[in-house]
């Protein structure tokens, strides 16, 4: 997300062409690689996917939601659990080959372009819990996974 308060923007990337779900706008996704934290997995995919490192994200949240679904091309229940940054206002990603388009929207206009009611889930939590600094203290992470001192 970018932005803050009613400003926020939420960013969406198409699913490239020649990749299951070819078209979808989605979120940052992925998995895990051996021995990596939860945390680590997911500032690792944004920066590949995104090109966002450490230097770019303002605010790191962990949107204290878990979601499960059906993935036939493994047929197993996923887990993944969902994050969010901050980054500053005119940051740009920078695409990786499983993306052919971004775009930065309102709440209301990400959930529009979203098929999957989880995600919708995630935009709604971020428009409500992150705006409001003295109630986004308390999803706030450091970029170890760890909450803040104090």
């Amino acid at each position: 997300m970018a932005g803050d308060g009613a400003g926020i923007e939420i960013l969406l990337m198409r699913r490239a062409p020649g990749r299951i779900l070819a078209g979808l706008w989605q979120c940052v996704s992925g998995s895990l690689e051996p021995g990596e934290t939860v945390a680590a997995g997911a500032l690792r995919e944004l920066q590949e996917e995104t090109g966002y490192d450490r230097e770019t994200i303002e605010a790191f949240f962990s949107l204290d939601q878990v979601n499960q679904f059906h993935e036939p091309t493994v047929d197993a229940i996923l887990t993944a659990a969902i994050f969010a940054v901050r980054v500053g206002s005119g940051a740009e990603p920078v695409l990786s080959h499983e993306h052919d388009g971004a775009r930065w929207l309102s709440p209301a206009a990400a959930r529009v372009e979203t098929v999957w009611p989880a995600y919708r889930e995630s935009i709604d939590r971020i428009a409500t819990d992150l705006v409001d600094p003295a109630r986004a203290s308390w999803f706030r992470l450091e970029l170890d996974g760890r909450r803040p001192a104090g």
